[in-house]
């Protein structure tokens, strides 16, 4: 932010009381904007999603909402990076306790329970992406392809050790955790309208496929 200098015996170098606040309401007001922009797109996809309709849902102007982000792209990319700036901190707080790395992508599924419209969002979101002219078809690819070279590194490494099942490949192992996480969550989503005992334990299958691999 820009300093004001001052005339007198001392010069301040740090922004005004005003200076702050204006700062910290703008950074408010961008988090209420990503908020809101999660649920309207996990509710209606990217190209259902409206602009005008975010800015009224947070109490701006759309040209107030643009002045934040310059349009609906730039919006998704700040909303894409929200959801995984929430993943890695908890992500690393769990190895950082000492969970190796797959007890903590089972926590990461466990925590996802309680984090309904970010599902809605990724299961939404990764199948319309899926074209090639979707804003956010990069950013999948690279992720997907990222995910996947993490995972197949890490159970070759296991293998080496002796610490996956006879006869398991690595990368079609990586392959198969990263679809069964995304084809649960989609069948969690669909079984919310059920009794809680009849719905998908996602952490608990997700587990009894990692028991079945890893030694």
């Amino acid at each position: 932010m820009p300093v004001s200098a001052q005339t007198g015996p001392s010069t301040r170098t740090g922004p005004t009381t005003g200076q702050r606040g204006g700062y910290a309401k703008g950074r408010a007001t961008q988090q209420e904007i990503i908020r809101t922009a999660i649920l309207v797109f996990a509710d209606v996809g990217f190209h259902g999603a409206s602009l005008r309709d975010i800015a009224a849902r947070v109490g701006i102007s759309h040209p107030g909402l643009l002045h934040h982000f310059p349009n609906k792209a730039a919006l998704l990319e700040a909303v894409l990076e929200y959801r995984d700036a929430v993943d890695e901190q908890s992500f690393q707080e769990d190895l950082e306790r000492g969970s190796d790395y797959f007890e903590a992508l089972l926590h990461l599924v466990e925590r996802n329970r309680l984090r309904r419209p970010l599902v809605e969002l990724f299961a939404g979101l990764s199948t319309e992406a899926t074209s090639p002219d979707h804003p956010a078809h990069e950013y999948f690819r690279r992720r997907y392809q990222r995910v996947l070279d993490e995972q197949s590194q890490l159970l070759r490494e296991r293998a080496a050790r002796g610490g996956l099942a006879p006869g398991v490949d690595p990368d079609q192992a990586a392959r198969t955790v990263v679809a069964l996480m995304d084809g649960l969550q989609v069948q969690w989503l669909l079984s919310l309208d059920r009794p809680a005992a009849e719905r998908v334990d996602m952490a608990a299958d997700l587990r009894g496929y990692l028991d079945l691999i890893l030694r």
